[in-house]
């Protein structure tokens, strides 16, 4: 039996570039056509309904994208056989990646894109009958520099902005259609520098022997004078319309392009200073360039001022975690410019880091393949073309994606392929054109290569920077999205919960309290006992959260009370959380009621607990305020100077010398009394307020009174009792701290008698005190007395007057009616 030899073997399970360039566009078909499919269903998963308009505009474009690569395929079968086969797949599924999400951001944008690559891939199918040997661009280097630099120039004179206002003038345009001079400029001059440099006494350049002569320096800065004068026109032009970050990209080009073909890594040094001092140069006399290099350094002084941008930029990567939200699902029109400057973070917001991460590889994969095809170049002109090309594609992507990402500052330059835009596109795709010409495999030799080192460098570097970007867009997206997603500048989860059914809270009895009303899309929320409202909290998109809707979030928003695996597969299907959880609280509200109709009209609190257990039945405080009209009565209720937005119950701190006196003579005070006990409004780690100078709280003095009502023994305050879950049905909450016993009992038993009233069942104070400032506040405390045969209550009025008489009218008669209910 004949054996296989190596290279036979290996032979057979090799496709020809034809059939693997048809396989690869099927794979990058099959990615768009899911895409585009999932794109058309997210109206029904935004808002869980299959009764929505769905959105089916956007395959007009996957069928301009889909009928254009077709052709595009079998003109490169035709007319560059044998050329690299992953380039073209690589550069359409980033067109298509990019042209879907156009569409998904802004369907206008997305016709006149996909307008753009319909003649885009029609110049691109009939520039691959021109001759590979590009000789034609060799030959008029200068007239074709020349004109671009005449089409920017005419932008000073004629220019304008389709966004209109006092923006830079980059654009020619008239009749709705625009072009970027500068765009296609930079191709131009990449073809002059590799025609010039190779073209141009090139062993002054190239030699390695004669490199170490001490007169070779002199002579190659004589050599690249032309160059120097060509680039510097450009930059200054450039510099003129203040398109600064596309005059960056130049002066990288320049500096790579020359390493090249010199190898010699000083002018890459030189480039790099270069670009240094224009920045510092920019920072000094432009606006726009301190702006951006400010929000750079840190942009989290001004987010939503001068670092608006980039903190949205990066709101949105971390929105999309790891996963993303899906097509269509996130809201990444948050971040200004999406569909151009910041078409890398809605990417990354929707698709989540894999996409992100998947676009960084096919840029890649373009740069590898792009410095093979140099490497293999039948003379130094395509070769310095082609590693020129792939510089600026790859130098471009790394500028702006490394600007969304704050690795680098903003430079306002497209995503190469992938942003709106016709200029870039055409520019792009002019460029993949160029460099399919130069890969198509000829009877000649690849030119000869005295050293490569200056190419593997180059590709180093290039492959370096997007490893950079893919580190740093999972330092964003997984490992500081959890906290930013925190942050109140995040309006996304406030758009999200639009979507989501927001938990009720409700009262002992399962009589809701605050309920999300609407449907998905329009979901409001709503406070059905308004005075509740410094207790309650809001849960508001413009000024965040506060109360239980703040403390019980994770509960109410969905995050937490499910098994992973329905949280996992919620935000796989909709990119959201499932419906949130209902909380049932200790409050009762037919007391809740009594006792806000008690404080009308005065300003104090009022708690009433069990004093057995430690549940608040009631916590009122006034005045208050309408949650439920907070946008309207913000400005006044933020300038009262009652300050209604305050829970005086929980947070409030008041002297309380005189009625501690009266309980403890001989200045006795329970251990503890100073600590803040733990409920859901209060942090773990909020200061306390210090029994040394006697002030408490209005919660402090209701556990001191249903201590004396418990023989000494302070109960855990409660004012959250059980969530009910899917699995499980209703689950008790744990308590947030446990009873302490603050009195021995035979003290507390003494003061409650000694307090006791004449009808047998209760025992009450008052007390007047005194603030440091002169205002005089009144204290009422009590409870049912220890041998009372039922359940034993304990209530706490502070009214900010001296009206003792009110406050125990007020604190008895709502003591009375929970124990005779």
């Amino acid at each position: 039996m004949p054996s296989l030899r190596p290279a036979a073997l290996a032979s057979a399970f090799e496709l020809p570039s034809d059939r693997r360039q048809a396989r690869l566009l099927v794979l990058a078909a099959v990615f768009i056509l899911a895409f585009a499919a999932i794109l058309s269903l997210s109206p029904a998963g935004r808002e869980r309904s299959w009764q929505v308009s769905y959105r089916w505009d956007h395959w007009l474009g996957v069928a301009i994208w889909l009928g254009m690569l077709l052709l595009a395929h079998r003109a490169s079968l035709r007319w560059l056989p044998e050329c690299d086969p992953y380039l073209l797949p690589a550069a359409a599924l980033l067109s298509g990646w990019g042209l879907l999400t156009i569409w998904r951001l802004s369907p206008y944008f997305g016709m006149r894109q996909s307008l753009w690559l319909l003649v885009v891939l029609a110049l691109f199918i009939l520039g691959m009958r021109l001759p590979s040997d590009l000789a034609f661009l060799r030959r008029y280097k200068y007239l074709a520099l020349t004109s671009g630099l005449l089409l920017t120039a005419l932008t000073l004179i004629f220019g304008s902005n389709p966004a209109g206002g006092d923006l830079p003038r980059l654009w020619l345009g008239c009749c709705g259609i625009y072009l970027q001079p500068s765009e296609p400029l930079k191709l131009l001059l990449i073809v002059y520098l590799a025609a010039y440099l190779a073209g141009s006494s090139a062993w002054a350049l190239t030699s390695p022997g004669l490199s170490r002569l001490p007169q070779a320096a002199p002579t190659t800065l004589l050599q690249l004078t032309p160059t120097l004068l060509m680039t510097g026109l450009a930059l200054l032009l450039l510099v003129a319309q203040r398109d600064l970050g596309t005059a960056t990209l130049f002066l990288s080009l320049y500096a790579a392009i020359v390493y090249i073909a010199s190898g010699r890594a000083r002018f890459l040094a030189l480039g790099a200073l270069g670009i240094l001092a224009a920045g510092a140069t920019g920072y000094a006399l432009f606006d726009v360039v301190r702006l951006r290099i400010d929000a750079w350094i840190n942009p989290w002084l001004d987010p939503s001022g001068r670092s608006y941008q980039i903190v949205q930029s990066l709101l949105a990567i971390a929105g999309g975690g790891l996963l993303g939200r899906g097509p269509g699902m996130g809201n990444p029109s948050l971040v200004p410019i999406p569909h151009s400057d910041f078409i890398f973070a809605a990417i990354a917001e929707e698709g989540g880091l894999l996409n992100a991460l998947g676009l960084i590889a096919l840029l890649a994969l373009l740069t590898a393949r792009g410095l093979t095809v140099a490497l293999n170049a039948p003379d130094r002109f395509r070769r310095y073309l082609a590693a020129g090309l792939t510089a600026h594609l790859a130098g471009q992507s790394i500028l702006i994606i490394g600007g969304n990402l704050r690795l680098l500052p903003l430079t306002g330059v497209t995503l190469p392929f992938v942003s709106y835009g016709g200029s870039s596109l055409l520019t792009s795709w002019m460029s993949l054109l160029l460099l399919l010409h130069i890969s198509r495999r000829s009877e000649a030799p690849p030119a000869p290569l005295p050293d490569s080192r200056p190419y593997l460098n180059l590709s180093g570097a290039l492959l370096a920077g997007l490893a950079a970007c893919a580190i740093v867009a999972g330092w964003w997206a997984v490992y500081r999205g959890p906290d930013l997603l925190t942050r109140t500048d995040n309006a996304r989860r406030a758009i999200a919960e639009r979507y989501v059914l927001r938990g009720a809270i409700l009262d002992r009895r399962n009589a809701p309290l605050a309920i999300s009303t609407g449907k998905p899309g329009e979901y409001q929320r709503q406070v059905l006992h308004p005075p509740l409202s410094p207790v309650i909290g809001y849960n508001n998109p413009l000024y965040g959260q506060s109360g239980l809707e703040a403390s019980l979030d994770d509960y109410l928003r969905g995050t937490r009370g499910y098994p992973g695996l329905t949280l996992w597969w919620n935000h796989l299907l909709y990119g959201q959380p499932p419906p949130g959880l209902n909380v049932r609280t200790t409050l009762d509200l037919d007391l809740q009621r009594l006792a806000d109709s008690a404080l009308a009209g005065h300003r104090g609190a009022l708690l009433l607990l069990n004093a057995q257990n430690g549940e608040i039945l009631v916590m009122a405080s006034h005045p208050t305020f309408d949650a439920n009209q907070l946008e309207a009565d913000w400005e006044s209720l933020i300038q009262d100077p009652a300050t209604p937005l305050f829970n005086r119950a929980a947070l409030g701190i008041y002297p309380a010398g005189e009625l501690l006196t009266d309980f403890f003579p001989e200045g006795q005070v329970p251990a503890g009394l100073e600590l803040q006990p733990y409920i859901p409004l209060l942090s773990p780690e909020l200061p306390s307020a210090g029994n040394q100078d006697k002030h408490l709280s209005p919660l402090q003095a209701a556990l001191l009174a249903a201590a004396i009502s418990q023989q000494g023994l302070r109960p855990a305050p409660l004012l959250v009792s059980a969530v009910n879950t899917p699995s499980a049905g209703w689950v008790v909450l744990p308590q947030g701290e446990k009873p302490l016993q603050w009195l021995e009992a035979a003290q507390a038993s003494a003061l409650a008698a000694s307090l006791a009233q004449a009808e047998g069942s209760i025992w009450q104070a008052t007390s007047v005190d005194e603030g440091s400032a002169g205002e005089l506040i009144t204290w009422y405390l009590g409870g049912a007395l220890p041998d009372w045969g039922g359940a034993s209550y304990a209530v706490a009025v502070l009214l900010e007057e001296k009206d003792p008489n009110l406050a125990a009218e007020i604190g008895a008669s709502l003591l009375k009616a929970a124990m005779q209910p």
